[in-house]
């Protein structure tokens, strides 16, 4: 990956060079933890006309370079953070340990791999689902007051199951919840209807969004549906964009006040 912003003159680089390993550079970025809750920060990708999926899943639109920024921001992250649907259509699964990313993670206090969390106010899931395969990495479920009782026991003895006192999932109780675990840093990938809540709440600290070079057309959502946020828009600053040889777009925007700003 080559750097387009900030150039070299507004940072720390050794030398001249604009080439860029994101697994370095992602893992030196700041994202300080609030007293209350997690630092939250989303990884989407979306066609240059918008699109966030092809045939109902993202990895249609994805490279070589967007795996490479999947996997250096699940090294920074605590938790990985996913709505119920999400992870039926992607079929996710515990995340990986990559050996390149376990002393980076070591050094920083961190797991060597982070946990998945999924939050499903009706506690709908299979559970023969890839995710529940590791007895040794539990996922995190948070789930509403009125979730059926028989789903909540077969998921308990594959997962660990955190039940609101409301039939919602609210997004500060859900972050709540994840810093009583230790969680500093929560990476939420979506879809487009949590992200939506998420930025209606006003939780969102870090937005990264990896642009495809391609224009897909359909019906596809945005990268965050829902109801607006009360008041004014949140004000993001543009951290820095990145490219890659196959012309996607890695761009970092962070809220403009957060702890220590």
């Amino acid at each position: 990956m080559k750097r387009l912003y900030p150039p070299n003159g507004l940072i720390d680089t050794d030398g001249d060079d604009d080439t860029v390993d994101p697994l370095d550079e992602v893992g030196r970025e700041r994202r300080p933890t609030h007293t209350d809750r997690p630092w939250v920060l989303t990884n989407m990708i979306s066609s240059a006309d918008g699109a966030t999926a092809v045939g109902g899943v993202s990895g249609a639109l994805g490279g070589d370079g967007d795996r490479a920024m999947f996997r250096a921001l699940r090294g920074v992250a605590d938790i990985v953070l996913a709505g119920a649907s999400t992870v039926r259509q992607e079929r996710y699964r515990p995340a990986a340990r990559h050996d390149e990313t376990v002393d980076r993670r070591r050094a920083r206090g961190q797991a060597d791999r982070p946990r998945i969390a999924v939050i499903t106010a009706s506690a709908r899931l299979d559970e023969t689902l890839p995710l529940f395969h590791d007895p040794d990495d539990r996922p995190i479920i948070l789930t509403g007051g009125s979730a059926d009782a028989d789903r909540l026991t077969r998921l308990r003895t594959v997962a660990e199951v955190i039940v609101a006192d409301d039939d919602s999932v609210a997004p500060a109780w859900a972050l709540a919840r994840l810093h009583a675990l230790g969680a500093g840093v929560v990476l939420c990938e979506g879809g487009p209807s949590l992200n939506g809540q998420f930025v209606a709440a006003g939780l969102i600290d870090e937005w990264n969004l990896t642009i495809a070079p391609m224009t897909v057309a359909g019906d596809s959502p945005r990268a965050a549906v829902g109801p607006l946020p009360e008041g004014p828009p949140p004000g993001m600053t543009l951290e820095r964009v990145w490219v890659d040889d196959e012309d996607y777009l890695f761009c970092r925007w962070t809220r403009r006040t957060y702890p220590g700003s």
